[in-house]
């Protein structure tokens, strides 16, 4: 009698630009174990998908157009808990990955790794193991040990909501089209502008702007 095959795991595929979507999905369908039960080009689209498809391991891109991704996956945590999320992303993993993992994901990569990688990553995440990146891991540990790694920016004193206001500022965006975006009061969002101004250690909500800007442009050349 014949064995039959394994079951292919089903990854559903979240990201906002379709030629990313498809390449992700050309090497994950090549691949004998795996296979895209979907593709969403948002939070809500991936959210809307989820109950439908089902899928094994959630591959998720941090920046999209209705909501930051690591607000993404607390929401996900919350209805979806076992479902295991790996975040691949253009952005850097210094700023990015512990964010993440404090979130609920297992696992963050950069999109310059290759296919390899990410085929390696999606395979542990799967497994049931974190994956990120030796860099990453070692200050993880580091911290873990009491011997907190030094901060090479500033911005990674902000908490993940004030993160997002400035990473919203840094895109041009006021403090009302800011409390609109992420469904919060104005009142809020000045109290969060005026503690990322506290920890960035900026005098007027004018330096931060211009910061924010700045910074915004360094992420997105």
């Amino acid at each position: 009698m014949r064995r039959a095959a394994p079951k292919k795991k089903r990854i559903l595929i979240v990201d906002d630009h379709p030629m990313m979507r498809e390449g992700l999905a050309q090497l994950i369908d090549h691949e004998p174990d795996l296979q895209t039960a979907a593709q969403a080009d948002s939070g809500a689209h991936a959210l809307e998908l989820m109950a439908v498809e089902l899928p094994d391991l959630l591959l998720l891109d941090i920046s999209l157009p209705d909501k930051s991704g690591v607000e993404l996956i607390k929401d996900i945590q919350t209805l979806h808990a076992s479902l295991p999320i790996l975040v691949v992303s253009m952005h850097d993993e210094s700023l990015y990955a512990e964010r993440v993992l404090r979130a609920g994901g297992r696992g963050y990569i950069m999109k310059q790794e290759g296919g390899q990688k990410l085929m390696q990553a999606i395979r542990q995440v799967l497994g049931g193991q974190i994956y990120v990146s030796e860099r990453i891991s070692a200050r993880i540990l580091e911290r873990f040990s009491g011997h907190r790694a030094d901060s090479h920016s500033p911005v990674e004193k902000l908490s993940d909501r004030e993160f997002e206001v400035f990473q919203l500022l840094g895109q041009g965006e006021g403090t009302r089209q800011i409390a609109n975006r992420l469904h919060l009061s104005i009142k809020t969002v000045e109290v969060h502008r005026a503690n990322i101004r506290k920890k960035l250690e900026l005098a007027t909500g004018a330096e931060l702007v211009r910061y924010a800007i700045r910074w915004n442009e360094a992420q997105n050349p």
